[in-house]
């Protein structure tokens, strides 16, 4: 007897319910025919899921499955797991499956920081075989392989991208377009040569140069990008300017009505924070600017500066352990420095660090009516800023362990690790590659290291080796032998690579090679050595010179620099004599910039020349909290002050640039920028 249940067909006929439940199961029990998403899609799935439709797969769908895991993994950052799938794809692969992998391997070696490698596969690739998925992923690769140093070809690589991009990523895109074009030194956008059909391109060249010569004035800035955008209407950066240029259109100054000065004003640190406060007095009162020669109390040039009782390093990281005289034959050439801003109207108030707890403080500067605060100094209390929830504005007198982006925090201070990096700019400005850094054993010296390989990398450079220095009786017993040219490589934040031996051009983009184990060697016995970076006192760099001449043995001198903590009052002909050709850098107070303001705050001092620098910082930070809004929010704003000419970075950490001298025939004489 037939089954009461049966199907119709479409023919007509019927087929009983058990024969269509044995096909439905037969289909079922078959492995996967297909990837339920295409190779070149997004793979938003899970590696684990992706590995599974593998290996349940025939050899004509394996790879399409391998290709999507591999992709999972980099995403997932088992980047190890990655690789070793992508060894296991077979050879035999359609056209389509074989520019897919081509693609893939390029992603993972980006993962695996071989850039070379990356630039490599990345040639192997044609840009018109892909779709938009892919062209938006192969973009992508080049921009990582650049490593974020700026070239015409990363520009293009954003520019392409673009129009591939929707939502978040877009905007990402944009901002990372402009700071690539901001990174650009104005020689490098005067040789920029474009296509005639780059309008893109010129567009944004334009709203570069709008930036250039506006910058430092927010009302004309915001004038320029308007008529910009009238002009070019079609730009994506029209549509949606970056961030830092549509914080510019929104832009309001801070307030200054009421300053809330947060200072050491007692125990072992009370001496920095007098000093600091009598700077910004100095500054907010106008006094900076009306100083003038006192010839009943001139500071004596050849005084030896007095210590204080209180650690330094309890309150601040200055950038020399005593100080500086002014020049004693040539002076520098006078930095430009911003004439202070002078407001009858602000009220300051000054707050004990030393007494309350910080949150403590804030919370009664805010109830005293404050819109801003200046400090703390203390580098605990910086710290502790970072995790203290405030909706006042702040600009810290120390900077942070690690540096976080707050909307309402910039952060200033006199540290060696910020001259180290300037020093690391300017060597490379006189084209030296190969440096050699003598700091002091220990934390100290390791910090600073860091700090210059850091930035020596941010510029292009490659290995920095350093070597740790004894103490002055060390380095005495040492003399006869010298100081041999050699060293351990700074490992920076983000180590290259294995190493290849020439560097790979991709559409415009030049990826360095990363160095050798042979290159380290080289540099390590003397051999590629051209720059040394000297941090010591003043007695302690009197021996490392002559010992650094017996080095080289006949062969070229590398350039010798040192920081500003060798640099002290005191120092006679002999001294200046011995030190020939060594450049150093300095603020630009102690460095000749402003005779009269110099010679006043000395004799305020008594020639303690590292007070000194703490005033010049007050000063400093008076200019600074009338300009927190363009510091915070205006991307190159500048502000040349008596600690060097300032501007912050994305996180709105305060560098400075320095002005340098060089000691040449006893007299000492400014170093060309």
């Amino acid at each position: 007897m037939p089954s009461s249940m049966t199907f119709r067909t479409r023919s007509g006929r019927l087929l009983p319910a058990i024969i269509v439940a044995m096909l439905l199961a037969s289909c079922s029990g078959q492995a996967p025919q297909a990837p339920t998403e295409s190779v070149q899609g997004a793979a938003s799935g899970s590696s684990d899921y992706y590995l599974q439709q593998a290996q349940q797969s025939g050899d004509d769908n394996k790879a399409d499955w391998q290709l999507l895991a591999v992709r999972a993994l980099i995403r997932e950052g088992k980047v190890p797991q990655a690789a070793e799938q992508l060894a296991k794809v077979p050879q035999n692969l359609t056209a389509a499956q074989t520019v897919e992998q081509q693609l893939t391997s390029a992603e993972v070696q980006v993962a695996q920081k071989n850039y070379p490698a990356a630039a490599t596969s990345l040639n192997q690739v044609d840009p018109a075989k892909l779709n938009n998925d892919q062209k938006a992923r192969y973009y992508q690769a080049q921009i990582d392989a650049s490593q974020g140093r700026t070239s015409l070809g990363l520009i293009r690589a954003y520019i392409a991208q673009e129009p591939l991009l929707q939502g978040q990523l877009h905007q990402t895109n944009i901002d990372e377009t402009w700071t690539a074009l901001t990174k650009m030194s104005p020689q490098d956008v005067n040789s920029i040569v474009i296509n005639a059909d780059e309008n893109t391109l010129q567009g944004w060249l334009d709203l570069l140069s709008v930036w250039q010569s506006n910058k430092q004035d927010p009302d004309l800035l915001k004038a320029g990008i308007k008529d910009w955008q009238r002009r070019y209407p079609v730009n994506p950066a029209a549509k949606t300017l970056p961030t830092q240029l549509n914080n510019v259109l929104t832009f309001q100054p801070a307030s200054t009505g009421k300053i809330a000065l947060f200072l050491p004003m007692s125990g072992p640190a009370q001496v920095y924070g007098n000093a600091i406060q009598q700077g910004f007095n100095a500054a907010m009162s106008g006094q900076v600017s009306q100083a003038t020669p006192q010839p009943a109390t001139p500071a004596d040039p050849n005084a030896q500066p007095q210590t204080t009782q209180a650690d330094p390093n309890a309150a601040v990281s200055t950038s020399a352990q005593d100080a500086a005289a002014q020049p004693q034959t040539t002076p520098a050439q006078p930095a430009t420095v911003a004439a202070p801003v002078i407001s009858s109207n602000a009220q300051v108030k000054v707050y004990d660090t030393n007494g309350q707890p910080l949150a403590a403080l804030l919370t009664q500067a805010q109830q005293d009516g404050a819109t801003l605060v200046v400090g703390p100094l203390l580098k605990d209390q910086v710290n502790e800023l970072g995790n203290t929830q405030t909706p006042l504005n702040v600009l810290a007198l120390n900077q942070p362990e690690t540096e976080k982006n707050s909307p309402n925090i910039c952060y200033f201070a006199l540290s060696p690790e910020d001259e180290a990096q300037d020093a690391a700019r300017h060597m490379w400005a006189e084209q030296k590659r190969s440096p050699l850094l003598l700091v002091p054993r220990g934390a100290f010296g390791d910090r600073i290291a860091q700090a210059f390989a850091n930035e020596w990398q941010k510029l292009g450079g490659q290995t920095v080796l350093k070597q740790g220095l004894g103490s002055a009786g060390e380095l005495r017993s040492s003399i006869g032998s010298g100081i041999r040219l050699t060293g351990t490589p700074v490992t920076t934040s983000d180590s290259a690579a294995p190493a290849q031996a020439q560097g790979v051009t991709i559409g415009g983009i030049t990826i360095p090679a990363p160095p050798t184990d042979a290159q380290i060697v080289q540099g390590s016995t003397g051999g590629a050595v051209d720059s040394v970076y000297v941090v010591a006192t003043q007695g302690e760099l009197t021996l490392i010179k002559p010992m650094l001449d017996l080095a080289v043995n006949g062969r070229s001198h590398p350039s010798v620099y040192a920081s500003s903590r060798s640099y002290q009052a005191g120092a006679g002909p002999d001294y200046r004599l011995e030190m020939e050709g060594v450049e150093f850098s300095d603020i630009p107070l102690l460095a000749g910039s402003n005779p009269a303001l110099m010679q006043q705050a000395a004799a305020k001092f008594g020639n303690d020349y590292s007070l000194v620098r703490l005033y010049a910082m007050g000063i400093d930070a008076w200019s600074l909290a009338n300009h927190f809004s363009q510091m915070r929010t205006l991307p190159g704003f500048q502000v040349s002050g008596s600690t060097g000419d300032l501007s912050a970075n994305a996180n709105c950490v305060i560098h400075r640039k320095l002005p340098w001298l060089q000691y040449r025939q006893g007299s000492l004489v400014p170093v060309s920028s």
